[in-house]
């Protein structure tokens, strides 16, 4: 691999700082940043709003391991709350197991030092004691001075409370969840509660459920009321986003009964009658995404200045409501968003592209009156990339299926190999981000096609149906139409098509190899091909998926082994390479290694390489590059180039 495909490499995988769980509260911006690297430690890092020149100032002085592992896949793992004019800060510690918290003052601009923007006001506290299970960092803090929250005891959620006036206290359980809950948020004066509920069979985005709970003086629960209505949940299945309250009786939240996750502004001034103030119908529009991790945040700000990212067909948006009503509609030069959020009139984001890596953006929009956001935010744009282009094609039952395509920079054949990559999840999607290795192989000749195959989520709840009970055939279907429409159109060399795919997107290769000629080659990295030991070995959360993209384990048992790789093994006769780290926690590497001997005998070309110290998703720099050298390498020999 030469200097030149190094960088490539190194562009996405080298940070300086992470600046991971960006939050704004009030005038000053909070995150997370590694301590030292190598090491299990992290710190909670701040500095003023747009100072990005400025020395940040580090608030968590002793050694944590700042993470969040609820529900298996975790989210943001600390929350700041602005009370009492102080910043009360509360994090998940994974070292003690337990949640700890301080309170911070904002210093005077004046009085400033170097880089200290926060006085400690008291010291850091370990509020509860350790617990054998998992915390959820939507945290709420009531007028009595008691913290709730949620946590995963037992494979059983809980809401609880803390009183934060103690040290290392038993967590005081107030309520046991059917099975699930999530997305815990209160009203400004913390007398209302509100959070979603889901239960089996269903995943958070199939079906669950919005409560809400009224607090009396004494902090504790007197009523709790599900939201129902005749015109979203009464009579269908329907998913609820992000309830966030945007005043002291209105919430806003998203819910998909249309199709779409759309607007919904419910009026919670009385619990026993709760009614819609305005609901926002719109096709073609997402103000919503599988609710994998915690905390994902799309809406943030008051009922006077409230902002809400969604999916606009093919673009991202923002847009500004003032008392409810939509006054501004910004487009962005962004394909994904994260870490968004606003306090007052500052909005903070971080905003990637298909043609620079991402960065983070701060707004004022007291300050001047904003047009768009391209004209006040500077982009490093990346030199010698190919963009992609978006292409409709005919999918599993005739049906328009979306991929991105990305033409070759270097034009190193008549007419190029084509590699299609099948996307993890399986209810993830490409967004046109840019990513180091499909640059990579661009800079090669190859054709990339990334295929949003019927499954993938960003295109309304029907498009993201079209898997149910199909997954390891709308999937294999798609990324074999899509790779047939352009040999068809003599835009790639029909000898020279590979296909990859990471996790779930390895089952969708795999099957694809296993069901046609079309695929000469797989890569794959930790890839899904046991159906049987997923659906006995998986994590608590992912326990149910299944029964949607497969079905019932015991009425479709056939349908487990007929689909799984694993079985099937001996029939491929076409070479792979695959890559399995063995501390992978979510696919075990000892799957891979069962079909390692077989892959290798039966298949000129193929190996298997396993990596000691990576788990599910490489992260070090050096594995990342043998991975792409072992690639290449691969591929030279396989397609005889």
């Amino acid at each position: 691999m030469s200097n030149v495909d190094k960088l490539k490499v190194r562009q996405t995988a080298y940070k300086k700082k992470a600046f991971k769980e960006l939050t704004i509260v009030r005038d000053i911006i909070f995150w997370i940043d590694v301590v030292a690297q190598g090491q299990n430690e992290n710190a909670i890092f701040v500095r003023p709003f747009n100072s990005k020149e400025a020395l940040p100032q580090k608030l968590t002085s002793k050694k944590y391991n700042i993470k969040n592992n609820f529900h298996g896949y975790g989210g943001k793992s600390y929350k700041c709350i602005n009370f009492k004019n102080n910043f009360y800060l509360i994090w998940i510690d994974q070292i003690t197991k337990a949640l700890w918290f301080q309170i911070f003052q904002e210093v005077e601009s004046n009085d400033r030092c170097q880089n200290k923007y926060l006085d400690s006001v008291q010291e850091p506290r370990q509020l509860s004691k350790s617990i054998d299970g998992n915390f959820d960092s939507s945290f709420v803090i009531s007028q009595q001075n008691f913290l709730y929250g949620i946590c995963e005891i037992n494979n059983r959620d809980y809401l609880f409370s803390l009183n934060l006036k103690k040290t290392k206290q038993d967590i005081f359980l107030i309520k046991k969840f059917n099975n699930f809950a999530g997305e815990l948020c209160s009203n400004t004066s913390a007398s209302l509660l509100s959070w979603v509920e889901w239960d089996t069979p269903y995943m958070p985005w199939e079906k669950n459920d919005l409560y809400f709970a009224h607090l009396d003086l004494d902090g504790e629960i007197k009523k709790i009321k599900k939201f129902s209505n005749k015109l979203i949940n009464a009579t269908k299945n329907v998913s609820f986003f992000q309830p966030y309250w945007i005043s002291e009786t209105l919430l806003v939240c998203s819910e998909d009964s249309s199709g779409w996750w759309n607007l919904l502004f419910l009026d919670v001034s009385e619990i026993e009658n709760i009614f819609i103030k305005k609901r926002v119908k719109r096709n073609l529009i997402e103000y919503g995404i599988p609710q994998w991790v915690s905390g994902i945040t799309l809406f943030s700000g008051t009922i006077q200045n409230l902002f809400c990212v969604a999916k606009k067909e093919n673009n991202l948006i923002v847009e500004q409501y003032k008392d409810l009503l939509l006054v501004k509609e910004f487009s962005t030069p962004f394909t994904s968003i994260s870490d968004f959020s606003v306090s007052r009139n500052k909005v903070l984001l971080r905003g990637y592209g298909s043609d620079f890596l991402g960065i983070i953006v701060e707004l004022d929009f007291a300050e001047k009156v904003l047009s768009n956001f391209s004209e006040q935010i500077h982009i490093d744009y990346i030199k010698d990339c190919s963009k992609p282009e978006i292409f409709w094609f005919k999918g599993f039952d005739d049906q328009p299926t979306h991929s991105f395509l990305y033409k070759p920079i270097a034009e190193n054949f008549r007419n190029p190999p084509l590699l299609v990559r099948a996307h993890s999840g399986p209810t993830s999607f490409y967004d046109g981000s840019y990513n180091s290795e499909v640059q990579f192989w661009t800079s090669k000749g190859f054709l990339v096609a990334e295929v949003n195959y019927g499954g993938s989520s960003g295109f309304g709840k029907a498009y993201r149906e079209r898997l149910n009970y199909k997954w390891g055939i709308v999937d294999s279907f798609d990324c074999k139409a899509l790779a047939l429409e352009l040999i068809k159109s003599n835009i790639v060399d029909s000898e020279k098509v590979v296909i990859s795919g990471n996790s779930a997107g390895g089952l969708t290769a795999f099957n694809c190899l296993l069901n046609g000629s079309i695929f000469k080659a797989a890569i794959c990295k930790y890839p899904v091909i046991d159906l049987k030991d997923m659906y006995k070995n998986t994590h608590r959360f992912e326990k149910d998926y299944l029964n949607s993209l497969v079905g019932n384990y015991a009425k479709n048992y056939d349908d487990y082994i007929n689909r799984s790789p694993i079985n099937h093994v001996s029939k491929i006769k076409k070479p792979i390479l695959l890559f399995h780290g063995k501390k992978d926690t979510v696919i075990s590497y000892k799957q891979t290694l069962k079909i390692q001997e077989i892959l290798i005998q039966n298949n000129e070309y193929s190996e298997v390489i396993f990596f000691e110290n990576e788990g599910h998703g490489f992260k070090q720099i050096e594995t990342k590059e043998e991975v792409m050298k072992k690639s290449e390498d691969f591929l030279k020999n396989a397609l005889s180039i």
